[in-house]
């Protein structure tokens, strides 16, 4: 392979939007490789063209190999290090192997056609994503720009938000940025149905109810047999196991999921599993980190014996299935240095287990105990839910 690797950002508007460096980059290349919608954009050339296959990722290493000791041009939409195959050649070969030549990404396109502040928008990627990831960064007030699949990401976004009562958000369609087919659509999620060309982003001002990431989602927002952390323990319980972004939590005995879906509802890049051995729950923990827009994976079986082959984590909660034998000492040599580990107990039996790990490896124990307003005949009074004991430990 080359001792260089050169990658090319192309816009919508193609050759005659390139800049000096970058035609220079792709006229002294003998490898051009890129989409075949980028490849058309590049005039005839003395050049070996090659289309990428798919899927990509798994044939990548072998074009380069195949094409080892010869000048390699790739070719990107917009800005190849956001979210672009110049993020993916650097990780494969190194940055000191790679040169990057930046166009203009969509996002800051979209962000001048609308004159929105491009530090505070937030961007989603549907690109290889599915649709339900959008619902964690639906909040009023917020502006979002979505990177489309193709033409059919606008009507699946705007069935969304309309499912989720964003139907008054402004919802615009901006294609082929750049290009002289350039085109902006304006109108509400509710009123969304146009044809669009492949090549789009969706930008929405979204206007609908609260759904907050802070811990502590109320306990209607899941579907559940019962099997539920609920509100007020929720929040303390994240609260221990201190969600870090880029992390990765086990939440064992899963339930409705609740806590998998709030540690990762985060941070997008927060990542849970969430192991449960009742199939229907395993079911329902599923819908609700669909429709919640949780990064969870689900394991079905029961633990300590389903975590075996589970990548590290950095934090645990153990919140059912706590008195099965080897859970603690299978959680803690699991667990990471400086990861977290969490237990809720209610049982006498869980009860007393945990208080033998406080024993030994110290920590934290409270005891929570919460109480609702409900109605005594024509007044209201208090009435208890079982308090929850709470153990938390740093490794």
């Amino acid at each position: 392979m080359a001792d260089l690797t050169t990658v090319v950002g192309v816009g919508a508007d193609g050759w005659e939007g390139l800049s000096r460096a970058a035609r220079t980059a792709i006229e002294a290349a003998d490898v051009l490789m890129g989409s075949a919608r980028q490849l058309a954009l590049i005039p005839s050339l003395d050049v070996v063209r090659v289309a990428w296959p798919s899927p990509l990722s798994e044939a990548l290493p072998g074009l380069l190999s195949q094409y080892s000791g010869r000048r390699i041009c790739v070719l990107a939409s917009g800005d190849p290090t956001f979210h672009g195959i110049g993020t993916t050649l650097v990780r494969m070969l190194g940055a000191d192997a790679v040169q990057v030549i930046p166009h203009p990404s969509s996002v800051s396109l979209a962000c001048a056609r609308l004159g929105w502040p491009q530090g505070q928008v937030q961007v989603v990627s549907l690109v290889n994503k599915p649709v339900d990831r959008l619902h964690s960064h639906l909040q009023p007030g917020r502006q979002l720009l979505i990177l489309s699949r193709g033409a059919q990401t606008p009507a699946e976004v705007a069935q969304l938000l309309n499912a989720r009562g964003y139907g008054s958000s402004d919802f615009i369609v901006l294609e082929q940025l750049g290009g002289p087919g350039e085109r902006v659509r304006r109108t509400r999620a509710s009123d969304w149905s146009d044809d669009v060309d492949a090549l789009n982003v969706i930008a929405i001002d979204c206007r609908g109810p609260v759904l907050s990431t802070v811990p502590g989602l109320p306990d209607d927002a899941y579907e559940n047999d019962g099997q539920l952390t609920k509100r007020e323990v929720r929040a303390v319980t994240l609260s221990r196991l201190a969600p870090v972004p880029g992390q990765l939590l086990w939440d064992i005995g899963g339930g409705a999921g609740s806590i998998a879906i709030e540690w990762s509802r985060h941070h997008v890049s927060c990542r849970a599993i969430a192991v449960e051995r009742d199939p229907d729950r395993v079911k329902r923990l599923e819908r609700n980190a669909a429709s919640l827009g949780a990064s969870v994976t689900v394991v079905q079986g029961a633990a300590p014996a389903a975590l075996d082959g589970l990548e590290s984590p950095d934090a645990v909660f153990i919140g059912g299935g706590a008195t099965a034998a080897g859970m603690f000492d299978t959680c803690w040599d699991a667990l990471k240095p400086g990861g977290r580990l969490v237990a809720n107990g209610v049982t006498l039996e869980t009860e007393s287990l945990i208080a033998q790990w406080y024993k030994s490896h110290g920590g934290d124990l409270v005891r929570l105990e919460v109480h609702r307003a409900s109605p005594i005949g024509t007044m209201t009074g208090w009435r208890p839910a079982m308090p929850v004991t709470i153990w938390s430990v740093t490794k």
